[in-house]
């Protein structure tokens, strides 16, 4: 349990939802996975939930206070500065203070070209592992993207069990070194913006209009007509020579929103 008014924490579970309310029964809307730190900024009247804010990307959800692992200001400060390690296995295992805790693609794992900073915690780790702020190449996430395949819609979801469609984004650009937001709306602001569709080349974003009312689906462009996205699960389907999106089994396209570059050139 939290004592103090201002509080930092760091997830130490494999994976802990976050919700837009703080109730079980609320929808979830992002998770947290190993590793990943924020700020506590409110605390539910029974004490049970505590609002949080994600460091890396902004973002605002409840969480169970008992999922909570408490962490200091000091620590929180180094953790922001610090180019950890980001895992790329599907799935791995670490000795986390000598006990076994398996872990997901993507997790952060407090390992550095430097000392760690007064770390109490005891880590043992020989998995697949990037360095966190290192960008890599094109092919390189298209391989990423790859391992999230078949892995079922999930609002609200980060992990190759379960994942959204701004989900995969984040994702798949975060363990290639490229920071996104989470949301649809704040991924449709970054990058530069591929005005000519037949310009657009693997790595690039595109946003289709997949309700009729502009509501962005986002999806990542893998080879001149193909792309991954989330349709029910991860799934690599075709865009058409007018560049609508074909998804499986769908007679219908999507019309294209826009399309973001995000990879240097």
């Amino acid at each position: 349990m939290i004592q103090n008014s201002i509080d930092f924490g760091v997830c130490r579970l494999s994976i802990v939802p976050v919700r837009k309310e703080p109730a079980h029964r609320a929808e979830q809307v992002s998770q947290l996975l190993f590793g990943e730190h924020y700020e506590v900024i409110e605390i539910s009247k029974d004490q049970n939930w505590l609002l949080i804010q994600v460091y890396y990307d902004g973002f605002n959800g409840w969480i169970d206070a008992r999922q909570h692992h408490s962490i200091s200001k000091e620590y929180f400060e180094h953790i922001n500065k610090a180019d950890f390690k980001i895992t790329t296995d599907l799935v791995t295992s670490i000795l986390y203070n000598k006990s076994p805790l398996h872990i997901l693609i993507g997790s952060i794992i407090p390992i550095s070209g430097s000392e760690l900073f007064k770390m109490e915690e005891q880590f043992a780790f020989n998995g697949e592992a990037k360095s966190l702020g290192v960008k890599r190449d094109v092919e390189s996430l298209i391989t990423i993207a790859g391992k999230y395949l078949h892995a079922p819609y999930q609002k609200g979801g980060k992990s190759p069990f379960g994942i959204d469609a701004p989900g995969l984004v984040q994702m798949v650009f975060k363990i290639s070194g490229y920071r996104l937001g989470r949301t649809v709306q704040e991924q449709l602001r970054q990058g530069r913006e591929i005005k000519n569709p037949s310009d657009a080349q693997p790595g690039d974003i595109v946003f289709f209009n997949t309700s009729g009312k502009n509501k962005a689906h986002p999806a990542i462009v893998i080879s001149h007509n193909k792309l991954v996205h989330v349709y029910g699960q991860v799934q690599v389907d075709s865009w058409n020579e007018q560049r609508k999106l074909i998804p499986s089994n769908k007679g219908e396209g999507y019309s294209i929103l826009t399309i973001r570059r995000i990879l240097t050139e």
